[in-house]
């Protein structure tokens, strides 16, 4: 798609103005910032950003902004002509976004003046431009600090470390022995590269890389391969409601008109013939942004529903009828033949009612479009024969009815507000006003918009209705057992999301949720929140709306932290509260957003601060959205997963192609197979590293080495083969409690790396140490072979050769041979035992492949070991040893895995993990304190081990819980209901804020 995306930025024709006024056409390639740009009238993709300067043009900015809904664009207004309306503004491409047409975006259609052309400035070309920030962005994403990467970088310095000291063995044992310089170079060097795997980085990627391919045949597509392994360490969702957690479409449920300033009774349908004159139906028919492409209405899935609920008919002007005209002439909408009473009577009456239909018509003058920072868009319109023109306004019922006469407004509004909010209905309220007569066309089309949305009459409230998706419940109910924590940000109406939050379980019905109100200074007064309880919609058996103290977490002390996921109260705040609170309330932040769930009419830039807010307290946080008004943050979200395959979403790390939140388990699940395949590579080739660096410095020590084919079998046969099978393992069928470890220094990591370290090396010396000692042993030479001694004498003839002696580059010998077998059985044993299958990969036995490999090797290296093949002992420059001793070796092999197996599965896994490595479900490591009935004895168990691993009952890492445990002893957290928290005085110097009460 990204590749798509700059090809369409294909080099094209495009039609400019330049110094002499003369039109020139010239590649898009050519184009610079103060061009004036011809847009064409079938329309066009844009090459680069303009500004209108004249005409109007109706483009599609899905590729921007996610929105598939067409938009209209307008002409900057000219200062000279309407000075009033600009004054000393600087045009800017964010603030005037209804005058710029983007880079990327297609023009579907223009519309024009009589013989004027449509013409932009062009202000931005390539990478400058929006979509060039965008390529850009995806093309050099923000690195993400992961401690798995961290962590691998310390671990590989140890590793230089243990290298050094082999360096420094090697040199001062050649110097010991007389080696040759060149031969002392090429050996101390080599040690550095057997200890430090070069293959390390190709190992790690082939994990990300099935893991890429297995999430691409369930539907999810990756741009950032390294975030793969990053969301198997998530803790919280963020999670867009409409769309995503609900249907896209809303169904109009019904109307409740206003009329005297009381509310009327409910009605289902707005196209009866009663209301077909009335103001209410008008506002529906013309306060929309709705536009006819070739023929079909399109524009907002609400504005559609709302417009299709009045059976009206809307005709927009064609192009001959605009250029006759010295003004664009304007969108009419009436209402169908079927509406009017009637309408089935005989064949005389057809015509009256024909003209009767065709009398009654309302063009709209002026459109103000919808802002979401305003949250409400405006018309003028003028009903066809009237002398004064109408302003009819729609939005958030809060915003419409601060802007109205306030005894225009039912006093019971806020009331049955709530009591449609609470119910997860979306509204909309209706707002109408008649212009004065001395409001003319032309002054019409530079008024401001403030002028016009004051002193509005409250006309009544549409009720939307938006249903839960079917699979909502079921993914957040496998979120939340899985201890992954889901937050709301939306933008909506607060009381309904708090109802869909409600629906869907993200607030059990149990809960209290808290609402901040967050006032900005105001007349001399601090900025302040008042704490607002909502009415819980369940059985409630608390009679006061104050939380009591049972319900208040502090008596969780005693108990772990895994009961803080349980937790009784959420915050829910909006957009506006959430500024103030980020400006004057630093404080309160991380305490706000470690139980806020609902974060309702937020914007675009906000959702990313939220984000960021909750990355501060060490959350690992992922954002799912349509990719609508989510895009900063699903790209500052650790995994941001689009549910849009719009090209905005191509910023995201991650896209689904099913527009369902099913997809955030499986990635998660996906992220922890990949995570921990990731470990047990590294754990792997780390051993294998040392493994080779033990047999090596033990052969040193005698002045031999491993031969050039025993090192390529090694590497190519066994290592690069148990690499690649290995990261196979697909992701668990669930999501489990417990979280993977995010880093390598980690006391299981640690312990189960150098317990398998110390076995290795212990078996490898035995080995070496007990081959000596045999009663065949002497210095191997070609022409004596001692399997080919069988009589005493010839035995006892051998024992005086203690000395080994050295030639070029003496690699046959029996030490050589006895460690060569061992450590090749030694590294299939620590493969199999790190190949950790549940609770996050599947077992390794249903790794075909992987089985597979194991198997061969494992019978190859048995082969050649008890059966020798003279071809093979030469190539791998094996020497023959007693079938005795084969015997021997095998033994040593059988009780080295044992042990491994043993030390990992039962030591670790068992004793160790559950008694001091303790993981409680928030993710980190601490020491539990063990349930009676055996407490003293597992007490005294508890502490030994602890002093022997130090392990100490320390603060947890994370941010959050560190700040939840603080949380649960604090009495004056959460907030009472009726007080007020307020920011401090400045003359104040301790603490930046404090409690009234308000009585």
């Amino acid at each position: 798609m990204l590749h798509d995306m700059v090809a369409a930025h294909s080099i094209v024709r495009v039609s400019v103005c330049r110094g002499n006024q003369e039109i020139e056409e010239i590649l898009s390639t050519d184009l610079v910032p103060g061009d004036t740009m011809l847009i064409p009238s079938n329309g066009t993709i844009m090459p680069c950003d303009a500004v209108l300067l004249s005409g109007t043009c109706i483009v599609n900015e899905s590729m921007l902004t996610g929105e598939s809904v067409p938009v209209t664009k307008i002409n900057l207004p000219n200062p000279s002509e309407y000075p009033k309306a600009v004054g000393d503004e600087i045009y800017s491409p964010e603030v005037h976004k209804r005058h710029t047409l983007f880079c990327g975006t297609n023009v579907i259609q223009t519309r024009f003046y009589t013989g004027e052309l449509v013409k932009a400035l062009v202000v931005r070309t390539g990478f400058s431009t929006a979509k060039g920030q965008l390529v850009r962005s995806i093309l050099y994403p923000k690195p993400t600090d992961f401690k798995l990467y961290r962590d691998a970088y310390l671990f590989l310095l140890s590793l230089v470390v243990v290298a050094g000291i082999g360096f420094l063995y090697t040199v001062v044992n050649s110097i010991l022995n007389e080696v040759p310089a060149h031969t002392i170079i090429i050996e101390s060097l080599d040690i550095i590269t057997i200890t430090v795997p070069p293959a390390l980085p190709a190992a790690m990627t082939a994990g990300i890389v099935y893991a890429q391919r297995r999430l691409k045949k369930i539907g999810i597509f990756c741009i950032s391969p390294q975030r793969i392994n990053i969301c198997g360490q998530l803790n919280l969702v963020c999670f867009d409601k409409t769309g995503t957690l609900t249907e896209d479409g809303l169904d109009l449920w019904g109307i409740q008109r206003v009329e005297n300033a009381r509310f009327l009774l409910p009605e289902e349908r707005a196209c009866s013939e009663s209301l077909l004159k009335s103001e209410f139906v008008a506002c529906m028919a013309t306060c929309h942004s709705l536009t006819k492409i070739e023929g079909v209405l399109s524009g907002d899935p609400l504005d559609l529903k709302m417009f299709e609920a009045t059976g009206w008919i809307l005709e927009e002007a064609t192009e001959e009828e605009t250029a006759l005209h010295n003004q664009i002439m304007p969108t009419v909408v009436r209402p169908s033949k079927q509406l009017f009473p009637e309408s089935k009577q005989a064949t005389n009456q057809e015509m009256e009612l024909f003209e009767l239909s065709t009398s009654y018509e309302i063009g709209i003058v002026r459109q103000f479009p919808f802002s979401s920072v305003l949250q409400r868009m405006c018309v003028i319109a003028r009903v066809l024969g009237e002398k004064r023109m109408d302003a009819y306004m729609k939005g958030a019922p809060e915003v419409i009815a601060s802007l109205c006469k306030q005894e225009t407004v039912p006093v019971d509004f806020e009331c049955v507000l709530e009591e449609y909010t609470k119910q997860g209905f979306r509204v909309i309220a209706l707002a109408h006003r008649k212009l004065e007569s001395k409001l003319t066309w032309h002054k019409v089309q530079t008024i401001n918009r403030d002028a016009i949305e004051s002193n509005m009459d409250f006309m009544g409230l549409i009720i939307m209705q938006n249903k839960l998706k079917q699979e909502t419940p079921a993914v957040l109910e496998d979120l939340h057992k899985a201890n992954i924590r889901t937050v709301m940000v939306t933008g909506d109406n607060m009381l309904t999301a708090i109802s869909v939050a409600r629906d869907c379980g993200m607030i059990l019905p149990q809960d209290k949720v808290i609402i901040a109100e967050a006032l900005p200074p105001k007349d001399g007064q601090a900025a302040r929140i008042n704490w607002h309880y909502a009415d819980t919609l369940a059985k409630c058996t608390s009679s006061s709306p104050a939380i009591n103290s049972e319900d208040i977490p502090v008596k969780l002390v005693h108990e772990s932290l895994e009961d803080l996921q349980m937790t009784k109260y959420h915050f829910a705040m909006n957009g506006k509260s959430f500024a103030v609170i980020l400006e004057h309330f630093q404080d309160l932040v991380p305490k706000l957003v470690l139980h806020g769930t609902v974060f309702a009419r937020m914007a675009p830039d906000q959702k990313t601060q939220l984000v960021e807010a909750l990355q501060n307290v060490d959350y690992y946080v992922g954002m799912c959205g349509d990719g609508a008004n989510d895009c900063g943050a699903l790209k500052r979200a650790h995994g941001g997963i689009s549910l849009s395959e719009l090209e905005a979403s191509v910023a995201s790390p991650f896209t689904s192609r099913t527009p369902s939140i099913s997809c955030v388990p499986k990635l998660i699940r996906e992220g922890r197979a990949a995570l921990i395949t990731s470990f047990c590579v590294f754990k792997f080739m780390a051993l294998y590293s040392i493994i080779q660096y033990i047999s090596v410095t033990l052969l040193y020590s005698i002045l031999s080495n491993l031969g050039d084919f025993q090192f390529l079998f090694i590497d190519l046969a066994i290592i690069l083969v148990v690499v690649f099978t290995m990261s196979l393992n697909p992701a668990w069928k669930e999501l489990v409690a417990r979280r993977p470890p995010s880093g390598l220094i980690s006391g299981p990591l640690l312990c189960s790396v150098l317990s398998q370290i110390i076995i290795c090396l212990a078996f490898q010396i035995f080995g070496f140490f007990w081959v000596k000692q045999q009663s065949w042993y002497e210095p191997w030479r070609a022409e004596f072979d001692v399997c080919n001694v069988l009589d005493a004498t010839n035995t006892s003839s051998a024992h005086h050769g203690n000395e080994t002696i050295h030639d070029e580059h003496y690699i046959k010998n029996y030490e050589n041979t006895t460690l060569f077998f061992i450590s090749s059985f030694q590294y299939l044993i620590v493969a199999i035992v790190f190949s950790k299958g549940k609770p996050f990969r599947q077992p390794c036995y249903k790794n075909f492949l992987f089985v597979t490999s194991v198997i061969v090797l494992y019978a190859f290296i048995f082969f050649i070991m008890l059966h020798p093949v003279e071809s093979i002992d030469a190539f791998l420059e094996l020497v023959c040893v007693p079938y005795e001793w084969r015997l021997r070796i095998l033994i040593i092999v059988v009780l080295n895995a044992i042990v491994s197996v043993l030390t990992e599965n039962v030591l670790l896994d068992m004793i160790l993990w559950k008694v001091v490595f303790n993981r409680d479900k928030q993710g980190e490591y601490r020491l539990t304190m063990p349930q009676p009935p055996q407490e003293a004895v597992d007490r005294c168990g508890v502490c030994f081990l602890s002093s022997l691993f130090g392990c100490r009952e320390k603060t947890p890492k994370a941010k959050y819980m560190h700040l939840a445990q603080e949380l649960l002893v604090d009495p004056e957290w959460p907030p009472k209901p009726r007080t007020t928290t307020e920011a401090k005085a400045p003359s104040q110097e301790n603490g930046s804020y404090q409690i009234i009460t308000i009585t």
